[in-house]
């Protein structure tokens, strides 16, 4: 048995024993994948299990989440944050039923030109919905990987990692392996490792806490919630710097999340 048979032995041998389940997992509803995927990005799973459900109960298809509005849309993604996503998979709905007659795509280099979907999202769909043997990583398949092939190796780039990757992707059940590696990666970490320090691409995420993220977040939530407010009102509910806040606003405007009615009141796009 070489490295590469007894290392995918033990993968399976461990996601045998322990598998975590997850509804996006019993299903391969393609749309239902994807919405999984969009709200895992930067967002751990126990923070997605509720919002995942919500969000395929009130729009259970690209048709239902074409006919939202956007407001409909984000009032559902409250709490998942990086609201960015919820308006990507809404532009992205409208592309799907308008270009492609409801029906995700199932190649890479085609889902990769739809809004908010990089490489690694293209081909992860593809693994998880069509069970085809795409190459990708994310933070718990590199944890894997650097625990396992180079444990006395720092600095370690993606592309090192990434034909490793091919090499051992199961091409009869790419979409159960993947679920195994990261099962174990999530196990590694909760052990007590992290792996992925030696990463070359590793690096901490910004304090969310007083950040323009987190203002962002509560002026999106608040016309929401609102549906029309003024510009005095969010000033004084976010209560921080005003020429801050309003940089922020016209950032908000500018990337189409909100809009500035007649009357100088705001309101979701």
């Amino acid at each position: 048995m070489n490295n590469f048979d007894y290392f995918t032995s033990f993968i399976w041998n461990f996601y045998r024993n322990n598998k975590r389940n997850f509804a996006w997992r019993n299903t391969n509803n393609p749309y239902h994948i994807l919405v999984s995927e969009v709200m895992l990005q930067q967002t751990q799973t126990f923070r997605v299990e509720k919002k995942y459900e919500e969000f395929i109960t009130t729009f259970p298809s690209f048709e239902t989440l074409t006919q939202a509005t956007l407001r409909d849309v984000l009032s559902v993604w409250q709490g998942l944050g990086y609201y960015r996503r919820a308006q990507y998979l809404h532009k992205l709905a409208g592309i799907i039923m308008q270009k492609y007659n409801g029906i995700l795509p199932d190649e890479p280099k085609v889902l990769e030109t739809l809004p908010g979907i990089g490489i690694a999202t293209a081909s992860s769909i593809c693994a998880f919905a069509y069970n085809k043997p795409t190459v990708f990583i994310e933070t718990n398949i590199r944890s894997v990987f650097i625990d396992t092939f180079f444990q006395n190796k720092g600095a370690i780039s993606d592309k090192e990692l990434l034909p490793l990757i091919a090499q051992t992707v199961d091409q009869y059940n790419p979409r159960e392996w993947y679920y195994a590696l990261m099962d174990y990666g999530v196990w590694l970490k909760a052990s007590g490792s992290n792996p992925n320090h030696k990463s070359l691409h590793y690096a901490k995420q910004s304090r969310f806490e007083g950040s323009d993220r987190q203002i962002r977040a509560k002026i999106l939530k608040f016309i929401t919630e609102q549906k029309i407010v003024t510009h005095d009102s969010i000033i004084a509910m976010v209560g921080s710097d005003k020429i801050r806040i309003e940089k922020i606003i016209n950032n908000l405007i500018k990337e189409s999340f909100i809009k500035k009615n007649l009357n100088g009141v705001y309101s979701i796009m």
